[in-house]
């Protein structure tokens, strides 16, 4: 495919693809929640990369893409969908030993990784004053917001905090590794498929060991969410994810996914009747002014 110049900078197209994701992101918080009540969660996690795999085959046949490369494009494919499967892995066996909205906030240490790492190995996208205390300023909004929800202590707690650090680490590298290695190299929708199919065998594996029953009861809201997780998130969302990844700054991208918890808790508050807290009203506008400050230039913005 013809190779396109990645902006360092996003446009009102890019800021309006990546809001709508990190919306669709945060509101499969709630998916996940609806589809545990009768799935165990990796293997629905499994179950969700093997839907969104056949989409993405589909896809494929149907535009004329090749499915997988023969050169060292395979090769890269794998690592993306062996980094993305051990990511996952890492967060659900977190979970067992520490809070989930702990883990939200250790998650999202991924685009510190991202605007550091494309700092030292990726040309163009330079980590400036302005870029890092945006950073942190919307960091500071997300611990904020989570800080107003009451964490019961656990003895192996730093376990699970570790192993979601960890998870962060390994998205990050992803990004990284997909924007050097990959992108203006191969198509979007191939980036996309070979992270899911990859990743397929290792959380069934990792299912396997933690989960001894997968399905405990199947209904019709049970299988919207795992609709919505497979074709909605991880095929239709996360397609225009590689795609954006392809063309613009990865670390400006990845700043805006500190929305994703966001949203998340304002779904709560919506779907599963959670406390509009105080630090929710004080962490968004700090997120939000963080944002400003990593797309801030001296020339107009262009959103």
């Amino acid at each position: 495919m013809p190779t396109t110049e990645s902006k360092e900078y996003l446009d009102s197209e890019a800021v309006f693809a990546i809001l709508i994701l990190t919306l669709l992101w945060g509101l499969n918080y709630t998916a996940i929640k609806y589809s545990n009540q009768g799935i165990s969660p990796v293997f629905a996690c499994a179950l969700r990369s093997v839907i969104a795999s056949i989409c993405g085959v589909i896809y494929c046949l149907r535009k004329g893409e090749r499915l997988f490369h023969t050169d060292i494009m395979l090769f890269h494919g794998f690592m993306v969908g062996l980094l993305f499967g051990i990511e996952f892995a890492c967060i659900y066996f977190g979970m067992l030993y520490t809070d989930a909205a702990r883990s939200v906030i250790f998650v999202y240490l991924s685009p510190f990784v991202v605007a550091v790492g494309a700092h030292f190995f990726l040309r163009g996208d330079r980590l400036t004053f302005l870029k890092t205390l945006g950073l942190v300023l919307a960091f500071a909004g997300i611990v904020y917001v989570f800080s107003g929800r009451p964490k019961t202590a656990k003895a192996t707690m730093l376990i699970g905090d570790l192993l979601e650090v960890a998870a962060a680490f390994l998205w990050g590298v992803t990004t990284l590794y997909i924007k050097k290695f990959m992108a203006e190299k191969v198509h979007p929708i191939n980036t996309f498929l070979y992270q899911l199919f990859f990743s397929i065998p290792i959380l069934f594996i990792v299912s396997f060991i933690l989960e001894p029953r997968w399905i405990y009861k199947l209904d019709s809201t049970i299988a919207c969410s795992i609709f919505y997780q497979s074709v909605i998130v991880a095929f239709m969302s996360y397609f225009i994810w590689f795609k954006l990844i392809h063309n613009y700054s990865v670390s400006r991208l990845s700043t805006f996914t500190f929305f994703t918890p966001v949203f998340g808790v304002l779904f709560g508050i919506l779907f599963l009747k959670e406390e509009l807290t105080v630090s929710l009203m004080v962490g968004l506008p700090l997120v939000c002014i963080g944002i400003f400050f990593v797309n801030w230039r001296r020339r107009p913005l262009k959103f």
